[in-house]
This record gives structure tokens, sequence and C-alpha cells, in this order.
């Protein structure tokens, strides 16, 4: 085997020749011990469906030299390609593909790479989490997808992102895509084999990395120029912009004044904030009082129980009582009614029969009279005739006595007519009186229909009315009313406005009952409800305004409250009947509670039909807690007592209002109509009494002119009497008429003394009669009378026992209600200090410290809608003030950070100009060290064989030219490497290559098929070239790919030979045994 060098690759003097195994032990012994590489260098690689590869490897690298040998087609550049895929690398970098699909064996789905960097020492990556080594694993798929999996020393799974393989190969400054890293053979060709000295710089650029330093400086200067031209847009963007902010400081300037305002508002506000937490505190401070005195008040609403059920109990015997002496009289009165019409019916038989005896009496007791009259007369008559002187012929006695016979008959007649003329004109004076009572009684009905009809059509008419306003049902002064209400209340004269008329403000739920409940409510339908005593002074005054003469509507003081009463344990229930309350739809809680205070609604039952009132009141014992009870007809019943109603329609609920309208005219119809029956009626009566009156006049015409005939009959008699009669008339006669005359006296005697006693016996009866029925009806009237008394007191005892009950049932009401309220002042005591609390959290928000305020914080919020109206008005007249001000900041923002930016942009360009001028003054001194060192390198590798020459660099073209001569440099002229052998020329190269390894930074170095185009005698130089380099670089790992047989290379620690056998047919896994069987140290 031939000589080689024995000194370093930096030695310049001449070559001595020594045997291969001195060489080797002098390479040993002269180089101190080092270090291996602690971190980025390849332990281990392996591939499985990799290009034409089923499976190679794992392939296990030695620290520092490591030559992979094999025949072409064995994998060596399969596992360079797969070094560089396998570690982020594009396809497009290995030249054996543009696709990473390319890289899937034929037939497979997925190429796995894995690849095992060591990761020792200080400057470890991630050492806790990774350990001694880091296992990238890539795997390829046929649709062109790669994934990796970035495993620890122990198999972990540690990561899944590309981000973390960029990072750990930044901190190991691996550079795949740098030729000084991994040099391939395509590579090699395009840029070290090529013959263009620009292609040549360019690898130059590329290996040292100033090519990117370079396009990082050329990126600089376009943002350079894009700046520049920037800041002269900007230059006119902010002369528009700062136009624009001038006027938008002139709108803001003139809101200074707005600006004042806007900050007495808020302080304002911050004031309100503090002063609705000291009204608050002091709405607290009467609750926490009135709690106090609530709490002390229940003993006397537990005396105030105890004292109306002593009253109660003491009403109730009371009534007990009156009931039992009531139901006595009654009895007594039964008893005696049916003895005083009997004794009524005989009193009146015997004083018809006794005014009959009367009048017979009295007829016999004239015609008496009358005959002794007339036997006075004719005694004198016949005394004067036996004493007269003269004696009167007999036929003129005769004629005279005849006359005074006639008109003593005709006195008789007219005495008969004077009685029945008398009789008849009695009879026409009582028809006179009876028409006339009848008369009065149907004006007077007359003139009440005419009220009726005239209530009628005023109802009709309010009916009207309520179509269009429902409160006219209540009164034609209610709209006018209750639009004062609002006016008053619009003027805060009331403290709380009041509710009514209540009928208005509540709904039937079955009108069937309608009647019923007016008939139960009465004019509490027309009532109104106050909160307190002085808006009751206020609506009183009003009302005596509204309704200057007449009703007005009652009105009730009542707390008003939000919540109706509790009146579960009080009310009255019914499986089959409603309560009032029940029966009631009524929005407001104020008028469910005044009716239930005022009326006790809860325990009035209605019931419609009449007979099943009677039932449930009366024949068995009434529903707990039922009062009363009132049906469809508004009859009102209880439990003793029933009252009829007064009325049959409903009035103020009815909902049908046409047909109450249509009944109303109906009524109205008949009764007009009754109007021309009365009027018939009427004139009927008046005609009687014109006819009675006519008559009875005639009658007493008649009278007059009977008596008138009686007194000259009597006086024609006396005349007759007086006349001297002749001597001739008979005595005999006259005296025979005397007897006569007797004889019918003691006849018509005998009568009366009969009829007298008759008379006397019928009166005496009657009298007894009258006597005994005078005597019952006393009795009656003093059971009556007694009754009456006893009903009415009665009647105050019951209501006394229902006012007691019911001034027990407030005040336990009361008592539940105080308890209530005690426990609802708690509450609102305690809602009312979290309320505090919230209000102050609020009022430090809006402003922290405490203010002291003195003003309310209604005058307050008077100031604060003032202050934000006025504010308003200025926003209207110069527009939003807060749209002002932000355009302004925005526009002084605007024109600010523009001028900032183009202020720091003209910085920074000049700071760029004096930093690109300085790193470009660095680069260019960078360049240079660098090119003299390659230079250094270069000429020290060539003197290594002998040879001379040089680098030649013109940055300014571009180019790189190299210059050889074999042989010394002062014997022969330098040639360029076009002259050169291929030996000479790749030897050339390994020296150019070697240059750059010694000025670039990289953990491991791979070379392919560098020896490719060199003799035995360049190989050898250059392997010893590179093998002396390595031996001085123990930090660095050196893989090194060639065809050649590396049998000859001495058996060292710091080189391993991978030898890679050609595959035989149907094997999948490629064999790999080291050529030299000792195991590396891992240091």
């Amino acid at each position: 085997m031939g000589k080689r060098k024995e000194t370093s690759p930096l030695t310049t003097t001449g070559p001595e020749k020594r045997a291969r195994a001195d060489d080797e032990e002098q390479v040993v012994k002269s180089k101190s011990k080092s270090n291996t590489a602690e971190v980025g260098i390849i332990e281990s690689i392996s591939l499985k469906n990799f290009m034409c590869h089923a499976m190679l490897g794992p392939f296990q690298f030695g620290p520092n030299v490591n030559f992979v040998v094999g025949n072409n087609g064995s994998g060596k550049s399969a596992v360079l390609t797969a070094l560089i895929v396998g570690l982020g690398g594009k396809a497009a970098i290995t030249n054996r593909g543009t696709s990473i699909k390319g890289f899937v064996k034929d037939g497979q789905t997925s190429a796995d790479i894995s690849i095992k960097l060591r990761n020792r020492g200080h400057d470890a990556y991630k050492p806790d989490v990774y350990g001694e080594s880091i296992v990238v694993q890539q795997r390829l798929t046929s649709d062109g997808g790669r994934s990796y999996k970035l495993r620890s020393s122990t198999g972990s799974l540690v990561s899944t992102k590309k981000e973390e393989l960029t990072a750990i190969l930044d901190h190991f400054n691996i550079q795949v895509d740098n030729p000084v890293s991994v040099l391939t053979q395509e590579m090699s060709k395009h840029f070290l084999q090529s013959k263009n000295e620009t292609d040549k710089y360019k690898f130059f650029m590329k290996a040292t990395q100033l090519d990117q330093m370079k396009e990082d400086y050329s990126y600089i200067m376009e943002t350079k120029t894009r700046t520049h031209d920037q800041i002269n847009c900007g230059a006119e963007r902010l002369h528009e912009l700062k136009r624009e902010c001038m006027e938008k400081e002139e709108k803001f300037k003139s809101l200074a004044s707005l600006g004042e305002m806007k900050e007495k508002l808020d302080d304002l506000k911050r004031k309100m904030a503090w002063a609705v937490v000291n009204e608050t505190e002091k709405q607290i401070v009467p609750v926490r009082d009135k709690i106090g005195a609530e709490e002390g008040r229940t003993v006397k609403f537990e005396q105030k129980i105890n004292e109306w059920q002593d009253k109660v109990k003491i009403a109730q015997e009371n009534f007990r009582g009156l009931q039992e002496k009531l139901e006595e009289i009654s009895r007594e009165a039964q008893q005696l009614k049916p003895q005083g019409i009997a004794l009524k019916d005989g009193m009146n038989h015997r004083k018809r029969d006794y005014h009959e005896s009367e009048v017979l009496y009295n007829r016999y007791r004239m015609e008496l009279k009358r005959l002794e009259r007339d036997a006075e007369q004719l005694n004198r008559r016949i005394h004067e005739l036996q004493n007269s002187a003269d004696n009167v012929s007999e036929e003129e006695k005769i004629a005279r006595l005849e006359e005074i016979n006639r008109l003593k008959a005709k006195i008789k007649e007219l005495h008969d007519q004077e009685v029945t003329t008398s009789e008849q004109i009695n009879q026409f004076q009582q028809a006179v009186y009876r028409d006339k009572e009848e008369r009065n009684r149907i004006v007077n009905m007359e003139r009440d229909q005419k009220q009726k009809v005239d209530n009628l059509r005023r109802q009709i008419k309010e009916l009207q009315d309520s179509k269009t306003d429902r409160l006219r049902r209540f009164g034609q002064h209610m709209p006018a009313l209750l639009a004062e209400i609002d006016e008053a209340y619009r003027q805060r004269r009331f403290r709380k406005k009041p509710i009514g008329p209540l009928g208005a403000c509540i709904r039937l739920k079955d009108p069937q009952l309608a009647l019923a409940v007016e008939s139960c409510l009465k004019s509490l339908l027309q009532a109104f409800c106050c909160d307190n005593h002085q808006d009751e002074r206020t609506l009183q005054s009003i009302m005596i305004k509204v309704f200057p003469h007449g009703h007005r509507p009652q009105i009730i003081v009542n707390e008003f409250r939000n919540e109706v009463y509790d009146v579960s344990q009080r009310a009255v229930a019914h499986p089959h009947y409603p309560s009032v309350l029940t029966a009631l739809e009524i929005d407001e809680p104020v008028v469910a509670n005044c009716l239930i205070d005022m009326r006790g609604i809860e325990t009035v039952l209605l019931i419609k039909n009449n007979s099943e009132a009677r039932e449930v009141m009366q024949k068995r014992t009434p529903p707990r807690n039922c009062r009363e009870a009132f049906t469809a007809d508004g009859d009102q019943v209880y439990k003793n007592r029933y009252y009829s109603s007064e009325f049959n329609r409903a009035r103020y609920l009815s909902r049908d209002v046409e047909g109450e309208i249509s009944h109303l005219e109906r009524e109205v119809n008949v009764i007009v109509a009754q109007f021309s029956d009365i009027q018939q009626r009427l004139r009927s009566i008046d005609c009687d009494i014109r006819n009675n009156d006519g008559l009875l006049r005639q009658h007493h015409e008649t009278k007059k002119r009977i008596q008138v005939q009686t007194r000259e009959a009597n006086a024609r008699i006396t005349e007759l009497e007086n006349v001297e009669e002749q001597p001739s008339i008979d005595i005999a006669t006259l005296e025979g008429e005397v007897h006569e005359n007797k004889k019918r006296f003691e006849h018509v005697k005998e009568k009366m003394e009969k009829a007298k006693l008759e008379m006397e016996e019928f009166k005496s009866q009657f009298l007894d009669a009258e006597r005994q029925y005078e005597d019952i009806k006393t009795k009656i009237n003093s059971v009556s009378e007694i009754a009456e008394p006893v009903k009415e007191d009665l009647h105050k005892v019951d209501q006394e026992v229902e006012n007691c009950k019911r001034h027990k049932k407030h005040y336990e009401e009361k008592m539940k209600e105080h308890l209530n309220g005690i426990k609802k002042q708690k509450d609102e005591l305690n809602a009312k200090e979290r309320d505090l609390e919230e209000k102050i959290s609020k009022a430090k928000q809006i402003f922290p410290e405490r203010l002291e305020v003195s003003r309310t914080a209604r005058s307050l919020d008077t100031e604060i809608n003032h202050l934000r109206a006025k504010i308003n008005s200025e926003h209207n007249l110069h527009g939003n003030r807060e749209e002002i001000i932000r355009e302004y900041h925005a526009a002084k923002e605007n024109y600010q950070e523009m001028e900032s930016k183009i202020k720091n942009l003209k910085v920074f360009v000049k700071l760029l100009d004096d930093i690109m001028t300085q790193r470009y003054k660095t680069y260019q001194q960078f360049r240079r060290y660098l090119t003299l060192r390659c230079k250094f390198y270069f000429d020290s590798l060539l003197a290594q064989r002998t040879y001379s020459g040089k680098i030649s660099f013109d940055h300014k073209n571009e180019t790189l030219s190299i210059t050889v001569q074999p042989g010394e440099g002062n014997k022969a002229a330098l040639s360029d490497m076009r002259s050169l052998s291929g030996g000479e020329r790749s030897f050339s190269t390994v020296c150019f290559v070697l240059s750059l390894w010694s000025i670039a930074e990289s953990p491991f170095r791979c070379l392919d098929e560098f020896d490719v185009y060199m003799d035995m005698v360049n190989r050898r130089i250059s392997m010893d070239m590179m093998l002396t380099m390595a031996d001085s670089q123990r930090f660095r790992q050196f893989i090194l790919l060639t065809p050649q047989n590396m049998s000859s290379l001495p058996a060292t620690s710091i080189i391993r030979i991978l030898r890679m056998q050609d595959p035989e047919r149907g094997q999948s896994t490629l064999p790999f045994q080291p050529a030299n069987q000792e195991e590396e140290e891992d240091n």
C-alpha cells in the first residue's frame, strides 16, 4: 500500500513517507483524547418501505467517522435521502424526487423513517423530557402526507408537531439543506463538478449561509423602500388628519360649557347615589321603630279578642232569650188571630142588626110623635068646637078635617121621603168620599208611575251612555267626578289615588248572580275607597263640588295594600254554591279588602234558587262561617229570617246592556200603556164624582123642598085647625078620629116599645161584641206592640251578635295581620337592609368615598332631569357631545398615531440605514474573513500533496475560480481545474469541501461518493486528509458514503465502517455488519 503524508492538514512543510501502520500509530498518539459530540449527532437510522427497500437498518453510527460502503443499489443513497427527509427536509433537496409520496415503496401505502439523535451534556434539549437521546419517527403516506412522532430515550411519545422538530434542529444547528452538512451526488455534480464559476460561488455562499444573510439584507432594503413609500403616503394622510383634527377641536372647544354641565351632572349623579343611600337609611329607622312598637301592641290585640269574645257570649245569650220570647209572643198572636176575626165578623153583624133596629125604632118614634100631635090637635079642636059660640056648618068641618087629614098624610109622605132622601144623601156622600179616595189613590199611583217612568228612562239613558262610558251606569255625575279625581291626582293633592266606584272594579263570573250581588253590596257599588283621611277630605270636597245636591257616594277609608287579605280560615266554603268573594273577579286587592271589611263578602253565599236557599240556611244548619245568603231574585236569607228584594233587575252589574235597555223600554211601554187605563179610570171616577155631586145636590134640594112643603103643610094644618068651625061640625066624628088615633097610637107605641127592646137588645149585643172585639183587638195589638220592640230588640241583638263576631274576627284578623305585618316588616327591614347594602355598593362603584348630602334625592333627581334636558338641548344644537368628543379624540389619536407612526418610521428608516450600513460592513468583513479562512485552509490542504493553487473570489460578479497546479508553486504556472486530470480535480474538490468544513459549523457532515472520480493516490491522500480533520474535530460526526472497499483503513476507535450487502432475492431486510468488530464506547 502506498505511503501518505504524516503532517496535519494545516502543515505546509514537505511530506515524509511512512508505512500505514506507523501512520495510524502516529495519528493516535499525536492527538490527545478529546470528548466526542454530545448533542446533534446521529446514533442510528432505520427505514421501512422506503424507496425500493422493504427494510433497511437499524444502522448504528459512531460518534466520529462512519464509512457506509456498498455496491450500487445496496441502499447507501437511500440512507442519505432518508436522513434528509426524516429530519424535515423537502423532497426536492434530495434530488431523488419531487414529492414525498415518491419515497414510498411501490405497492405500499406508507414508509417509515426512524432517526435517533444524541442528546447529552449541558447543551441537551429538554433532557428531563427526552433523556439522552431523541427519536425522530416520520411516516410518509402514498398520498403525499407525512406525520411526525418525537419520542424520548425510553420510547414514550413526547410530541407530534413539526414545530417541535424544528426547535430541536435549531437547537442542534442541524441544516439538512446545507451542502456542508449533507452533500449529495447531485449537489456535488451541480456545484462542485460544474465548471461554472458562478455555481461554485453560489455553493460557497450557501455552505457559509452568506446567501441567506444576503437575501435577508435584500429583503430589509425592500422593506426600507416600502417604508419610504409609506412615509410619503402617510405625510399626505397626516396633513388631512391634521385638518380634520383641527375641525373636530373647534367643535370640541365649543362644548366646553357642555363639558362643565356634564361634570356637574356626574357630580349630581354621585350625590344622587349617596342621597339615595341616606334616604334609605332614614327609611330603615322608622321601620325598626315601628317593628318595636308593633311588637308591643300584641297584648292589646289579645285583650281585645278576649273582650269581644265575652261580648259575643253575652249577646248570644240575649239573642236566645229574646228569640224564645218572640216565639212565645208569636204563638200567642197566632192563637188570638182567628178569635179576633170571628169577633170582628160577629161585631159587624150585631152592628148591622143594631143600625137596622135603630132605624125601625126611630121610624116608630117619629110616627108616635106625629100621632101625639094629631091627638092634641083633635082634642083641641073638639074643645074649641064645644066652647065655640058660633056653630059652623058640618060640611065645612068635614072639608077642613079632610084637608087636614090630607095634609097630615102628605106630611107623613114627605117625612118618609125626607128619611129616604137623607139616607140617599148619606149614601151619595159616602160614594163621593170613596170616589175621591180612589181618585187620590189613582193620582198618587199615576204620579208614582210617572216617577218610575222617569227613573226608567233615566236608567235607559244611562245604559245607552254606558255603551261608550260604563261609568255612567253609576250616575250621570260619575264621569265628571272621576275626571276631577284624575286632575287632583295630577296636581298631587292625593297621596294615593282613590279607587272607585267599587262596582266598576268588579266583574261577575256568573251573570245570573248580578241581582244577588247588587242586593248584597247595595250602595257600596257606588262607593270610593281612600288610603287615608287626608285623601278622604280632599275627595269629599270634590264630591261637594260635583254633587251640589242629592245623594253623594260613600267614602271608605282603608289602608291600601298590594295583597288580598288571607280569609281562608273565616271564609265560607260550599261545594255547590259560591261566596260573593269567589263569584267576583277583582283586579285591585284594595277593592277586595274594602268589600271584605265593609260587607264580609267572604261569609255570604249566593244560591240561585229560593227554595234551595231556605233549605241550606233555615231547614239545615248553615255552612260553617256563613252569616247569610242571597238568591238570584235578590232575596236575603238568614237562619231564621227571610227578606224579599225590593228590585227585580240588576242595575249596575248586568253585562247585557241591550237586553237591559229592551227590558226597561218594555216596562216603560207597559207603564205608559197603563196611563190610558189610569186616565180612563180617573175620567170615570171624575164622572162618577160629578154625577154623585149632582145627585147629592139634587137630593139636598129635594130634602129642602120636602122640608119646605112639610113646613107649609104644618102651617096650613095649623091654619085650618085655628079656623072656627061652624057648630054644625060633628064633634062625634072628631071624637071618633081621636079614638081611632088613640088606637093607632097604642099600636105604634107597642111596636115602638118592641122595636126599642129589640134595638136595646141588638145594641147590648153589639156593645158586647164590640167590647169583646176591642178586648181581643187590644190583646192582639198589645201582643203586636210587645212583639215589635222584641223584634227590634232581636234584630238589634242579632246585629250586635254579628257585630261582636265581626269585631272579634276583625281583631283576630288584625292580630293575624299584625303578626304577619311584623313578619312582613321584618322581611321588609331585611330587604331594605339588603337594598341599602346594594345601594351602598352601587354608590361606591359610582364614587367610592361617602358624600355628605344635605339635599333630597327628589330635588337632586329634578335638577339632574333639568340638567339632562339642558344637555340634550345643547346636543340638539351642537350634536351629541360624546360623539363629538369621541370624534375629536379619535381624530386626535389618529393624527397623533399617524404622526408618531411616521416619526417612528423615519426613526426606524434612519436607524435601519445606520444598522444596515454597519451590518453590511460587518457582512463584508465576515465574508472577507470566511473567504480568507477558506483560502488558507484550501492552500494548506493542497500543500499536503505539494500542490499549489489559490481560490479567487469576485464578490462583485459573484464568481469563484479555483486554480491548481501539481508540483511546487514556484516551479509551475497555475492553471484552472479544467486542465487537471479527473483525480487531481476530485482531490482539489475535496480540498475545497474540507476548507468549507473548517469554516462552517454543523454537528455532523455527510458526503456521498466523494472519491468516485479519484485514483488510488488521490483517494488515499483525500482519505488521510478527512481522517486527520475528523481526528482534530472529535466533537463532529462524519458520515462518508463510498462504493469503494475501505478494508485498508486502520482499525481505530474513531472509525466505524458500515458495509451494506447486496440484497438477495426474496430478502426483505438487508443484513448489516460493521467492518470492524470492536464496539465503540459511548462517551
